[in-house]
């Protein structure tokens, strides 16, 4: 029997870390691990669009802090994401699930790019949507491609998909008296500079009334219990 989601359509951003392993840019086991929660949330019901990071393959700002030029260190960020999606596309297609990989960037050699009409045609339609290249251009982060994208699909809300439980009130790896913050406004998040999201992503978000769920994606099951409604994470709206 199928639950009532709380969110029909969504997109859901998160690292490039969650593809990766200690030892290895990409950890396959892992990206079949992400793939299954992928695939229980299109068989609930929702339409999932995916923005996925490259910081696992390289993060552009840290190329350019060792002399690479700022615009070919985020191309090669860009470049990163792609090889993300297409992993993950794989998996996706090995777990019985359609994934179409859209680039921000013209290479259809390897993915359709992106258009809005065709990327709702596809979500409408039940086949699940990786959304790769950030924006196309330099000195945008992929939290900023997420916000974009979840504006132009029309997503009920954006979940940003991290290795710890939400927001705390300092950080919980240093601080053991770190408490989870369950709720909070976008104006706190802007004003005391959390940095969940970079700030134009969270405007962007604020804008356009679009909720900002912070929550677990390494916990199996922790994105069902989102789209379900259960308490979970931060909310930011």
């Amino acid at each position: 029997m199928k639950r009532a989601l709380k969110y029909r359509r969504l997109l859901l951003k998160v690292s490039g870390e969650v593809l990766g392993g200690a030892e290895t840019s990409i950890d396959f086991d892992r990206v079949a691990a992400f793939a299954g929660e992928l695939r229980d949330a299109v068989t609930a019901g929702c339409e999932v669009a995916v923005v996925i990071g490259g910081g696992n393959i390289l993060r552009g700002y840290r190329a350019s802090e060792r002399g690479v030029d700022r615009v070919a260190a985020d191309s090669m960020g860009m470049l990163g994401t792609i090889i993300n999606a297409i992993a993950l596309q794989s998996a996706l297609e090995r777990a019985g699930v359609e994934a179409h990989v859209m680039t921000a960037i013209a290479m259809e050699q390897f993915a359709e790019p992106y258009i809005r009409r065709r990327a709702l045609d596809h979500l409408e339609n039940g086949r699940l949507v990786i959304l790769a290249g950030g924006t196309g251009n330099p000195y945008f982060t992929t939290d900023t491609a997420a916000s974009l994208r979840a504006v132009e699909i029309k997503a009920e809300a954006l979940l940003k998909g991290t290795k710890v439980d939400g927001i705390y009130t300092s950080d919980p790896a240093v601080d053991p008296r770190a408490k989870l913050i369950p709720r909070l406004g976008y104006i706190d998040v802007l004003r005391d500079d959390l940095r969940v999201m970079d700030a134009t992503a969270v405007a962007l978000c604020r804008e356009n009334g679009i909720p900002i769920v912070v929550f677990n994606i390494l916990r199996k099951g922790n994105l069902r219990k989102v789209l379900e409604g259960k308490r979970l994470g931060t909310i930011v709206a």
